[in-house]
């Protein structure tokens, strides 16, 4: 399946409604003090770049990159729209993440993401792609609702 992967302004009204579906997805199965997505406004800093997946004019998903420092990144708000579960469109968008990282020389990918049995499918898929458990990273700390996984690049 071919997929059209951008980087998005944030602009759109498709990304803004999928954003906020994805916050209040991790808000429905978390805590308040446990989710760490980010809100639009946060994911417009100049350390985030945000990629939305469209196929055939349709909004399929998004991810972002948040660099932390020049040698890690971190992964947030991967979210795929609920039309287009299960056809391939978070593996591409990680692929191309992936690719984008090692193009601009970090050397380590990491993530948070919830334990709740619906983060299920993230975990698998995150772990088919060389993400291992680790400890909390940045400015994380230890929540027994959060999993925290990290791969070199």
């Amino acid at each position: 399946m071919t997929f059209d992967i951008r980087q998005d302004d944030l602009s759109g009204p498709e990304i803004q409604a999928l954003l906020r579906e994805h916050l209040a997805g991790m808000q429905a199965d978390t805590p308040p003090e446990s989710v760490h997505a980010l809100p639009l406004e946060a994911l417009r800093h100049p350390d985030i770049t945000l990629w939305s997946v469209w196929r055939e004019g349709a909004l399929c998903g998004c991810g972002a990159l948040k660099k932390l420092d020049a040698h890690h990144g971190e992964l947030k708000s991967m979210r795929t729209h609920r039309d287009f579960l299960r056809q391939g469109v978070s593996q591409a968008l990680l692929t191309h993440i992936l690719a984008h990282a090692r193009r601009i020389g970090l050397q380590r990918l990491s993530l948070e993401t919830g334990t709740h049995a619906s983060f299920a499918p993230a975990h698998a898929l995150y772990r088919r792609n060389g993400f291992e458990d680790c400890g909390p990273f940045g400015a994380y700390r230890p929540d027994p609702h959060s999993l925290f996984m990290t791969r070199r690049v």
